[in-house]
């Protein structure tokens, strides 16, 4: 938190403003009956979430630049449109307004989060979990998001979970199916983590992974504690949003001819 404000901060960027938004249209549509869901194009309501992230406070230093990441959201969009999978099944929606749970209540620990969908396997009784994915990267192996959602779904709602997949929805048609976790291993591997982050919280003593020279995550909001960063405004949650001017960053490979 910043101590002037008392606010949280929070870093945007167009690419998470893109996901921010494509996000909230698929939430939008999963608390919809099957047969309503398509019933007012997924567009019109990406224009209207879209306002909330235009200009500066999505990070976006000129309209060039968000009228790019504008586009990449329609083609998505209209690519779920055209191949909807899962979004024009059955879909469980959890009765909470953020799905949480004991982790470990000797160590007052809670699991929250919110799922991005949950596909109801009717033969089977079961949850599919499905993760939308906005980015064009993959997703890393060891990446502790799917774990999380797996425990959720299991411990916040009453049916086992089947399987689980990532949606990469700008290159992919349909989900892709990973394996699912242990969930007794992932809880002790998150239940260890938690522990580590509790810990440095009490001692107020953060030192990152990475070392004295920071991590890419570290090295961004040092920025802006250093006043590198523009404040832009507050964020629906609250939040001070800050922008940084990536363009003057130096970059990989770059020399100056003295």
């Amino acid at each position: 938190k910043d101590s002037k404000t008392g606010h949280k901060i929070q870093l945007a960027s167009p690419p998470l403003s893109l996901g921010q938004v494509v996000h909230e249209v698929m939430e939008a549509v999963s608390i919809l009956p099957v047969r309503d869901r398509f019933q007012e194009s997924l567009l019109a309501k990406y224009r209207v979430a879209w306002q909330k992230v235009a200009g500066r406070i999505g990070g976006f230093l000129d309209p060039a630049s968000e009228k790019k990441f504008y586009q990449r959201g329609e083609a998505i969009l209209k690519k779920v449109m055209e191949n909807p999978g899962p979004l024009a099944r059955l879909a469980v929606k959890i009765k909470m307004e953020l799905p949480w749970y004991w982790l470990s209540s000797e160590e007052g620990i809670i699991l929250c989060g919110k799922i991005d969908w949950l596909e109801y396997l009717e033969d089977k009784k079961a949850v599919h979990i499905v993760d939308f994915k906005t980015g064009q990267g993959e997703e890393k192996p060891d990446s502790l998001q799917l774990p999380i959602y797996a425990l959720l779904a299991a411990n916040c709602q009453q049916y086992k979970v089947e399987k689980a997949s990532y949606w990469y929805l700008e290159r992919a048609d349909e989900p892709e199916e990973v394996k699912l976790p242990d969930l007794e291993k992932t809880s002790e591997r998150i239940l260890k983590v938690a522990k580590e982050i509790k810990l440095a919280r009490q001692l107020e003593r953060f030192k990152c992974p990475k070392g004295e020279a920071g991590c890419v995550h570290c090295q961004a909001y040092e920025k802006i504690l250093r006043g590198e960063a523009e404040l832009v405004g507050l964020s629906n949650y609250g939040q001070d949003v800050y922008i940084l001017d990536r363009s003057k960053e130096d970059k990989p490979g770059e020399a100056e001819v003295l």
